[in-house]
């Protein structure tokens, strides 16, 4: 099941995405024309609180859609919508693991570089973009914008203290995160949250993915491209720490909450790690696809 936050000429909405990803269900539209006693929330972040409640409603309201062969009545094409991020204003700062493939890490520096123990940063919640919205270039701050194409985790359920081996079992579901990043601010200030940060550098969805239809994140294909060009590729099987030990990380003295967004960290091939450096500019896409996901795709602006 693929859910998403999208906004119409009558307002923003929350829609259940079909299987070739260019269809949208409006789950609130559809439930009441089914007359059921269930009201879904307003937003997919009370409905993430609301946890397995929400996610059987929407199944039952899909399943009676298709029965009663409903769908092009109460389906609608995605390029009539405008998809927001999947959680549009996140109540938290979104987790970041840095350098969680090794890979990625000597590209950044060398051997030395591969941590032992798992790395976390945060960007902004007023970072954070939908699909086909524009990067700023923010060339007045930076002349050293990256990409960064990670999967992402949506938390479910509450927890602290969370064991490895039922980590699993707390996440809502996936979607895409493109970690932009300013290099030259992320040298300049020693850390990386103004680097992180700024304004529209942090794009997200197309949507989320429930869990119940990914068997095992630790195993998706991952790929970035930029105008088309292959910049990152590789598999979630090479993160240095897996999303089991992710959770259980951070959630050691620390409770992780419904809505919680933690991006998995990268792959080898951003611009800062070619040589020379093959930083973003104005009009450049880029396109980040995960398996079983899907893409996200933005284009730098001006």
């Amino acid at each position: 099941m693929k859910l998403g936050t999208f906004k119409s000429e009558t307002g923003v909405f929350i829609g259940l995405v079909n299987e070739e990803g260019n269809q949208i269900l409006p789950l609130v539209k559809a439930s009441e024309r089914m007359n059921g006693e269930f009201r879904f929330p307003d937003s997919l972040m009370d409905g993430i609180i609301l946890g397995d409640q929400f996610h059987k409603e929407a199944d039952k309201v899909a399943a009676w859609v298709k029965e009663n062969h409903l769908e092009d009545q109460l389906f609608v094409p995605l390029s009539s919508v405008t998809p927001l991020a999947p959680i549009p204003k996140p109540a938290k700062n979104i987790f970041c693991v840095g350098k969680n493939y090794a890979d990625h890490a000597i590209e950044m520096g060398s051997k030395d570089d591969i941590p032992e123990n798992v790395m976390v940063f945060t960007k902004a919640p007023t970072s954070v973009i939908g699909y086909g919205a524009g990067i700023m270039e923010h060339k007045e701050l930076t002349d050293q914008l990256d990409y960064e194409g990670e999967l992402a985790v949506v938390m479910g359920k509450r927890g602290r203290g969370i064991k490895r081996e039922e980590a699993l079992d707390f996440i809502f579901g996936y979607t895409i995160i493109n970690d932009v990043t300013a290099r030259d601010l992320q040298a300049r200030h020693k850390q990386f949250f103004i680097g992180k940060s700024l304004d529209t550098t942090c794009p997200m969805g197309p949507w989320i993915v429930h869990k119940s239809a990914i068997g095992n994140p630790n195993s998706l294909n991952i790929q970035t491209k930029v105008n088309g060009e292959v910049r990152q590729e590789s598999n979630t099987e090479n993160f240095i720490f897996p999303i089991e030990e992710i959770i259980a990380v951070l959630s050691q003295g620390m409770t992780l909450e419904p809505g919680d967004i933690i991006a998995t960290g990268t792959p080898a091939g951003v611009g800062k790690g070619f040589k020379p450096p093959r930083f973003l500019k104005a009009g450049d896409t880029i396109e980040i696809t995960i398996e079983q996901i899907g893409t996200l795709r933005n284009t730098i602006e001006s």
